[in-house]
């Protein structure tokens, strides 16, 4: 089973995502994507398990072809087919269980698209929320080191909340609306 690790923040994350993100566009072979940081490794200052989340955002998910697909796999991003969650496709770079990079495609401007920015940009402009949300991980790995799926399930409620927050600050929505995200 693999365990639950959290790590201190690191600022080569961005880096790492900056290099991704360019190959990750490449693959897409011309079609419209946006590609945006996500998860804790975007969130300067906080601790995360230390794998890089990204999402890409297409017009419409059923354009993500077979030939994109090859190309992702040829720079190392697994297809993983996850029939629970329609509204997305997964892809891992690095082994089952343990891979070092995920790429997370929705619809554009889609509802899953807007709550993964506003998460990221409230824990980036509310520094006791981001302080929360770091101690609830940190407690979390400790009662749950070695179950995955009880720690991702246990920051459900938080993250449900956080989300409903930044739905209500109406400068941050407008600030994603001005860039063009939302």
């Amino acid at each position: 089973m693999e365990q639950v690790i959290i790590t201190p923040y690191n600022a080569e994350w961005k880096q790492d995502y900056e290099h991704e993100q360019k190959e990750i566009l490449d693959s897409f072979g011309g079609l419209p994507v946006f590609i945006e940081h996500i998860g804790s490794t975007a969130v300067p200052g906080l601790d995360s398990k230390p794998t890089i989340d990204m999402m890409a955002g297409v017009e419409e998910l059923c354009l993500v072809n077979e030939a994109v697909i090859e190309h992702l796999a040829e720079i190392g991003y697994e297809y993983v087919h996850k029939p629970e969650f329609p509204e997305r496709l997964f892809f891992r770079k690095g082994k089952w269980r343990a891979g070092t990079h995920h790429l997370h495609v929705y619809k554009f401007k889609g509802p899953h698209w807007s709550n993964q920015l506003l998460f990221r940009e409230y824990l980036k402009s509310h520094e006791e929320v981001k302080q929360e949300y770091d101690r609830l991980k940190k407690k979390l790995q400790a009662v749950h080191t070695y179950n995955r799926v009880a720690y991702t399930e246990g920051k459900s409620d938080f993250i449900t909340h956080t989300i409903q927050q930044a739905r209500e600050d109406k400068g941050l929505t407008t600030r994603l609306h001005s860039k063009g995200l939302m």
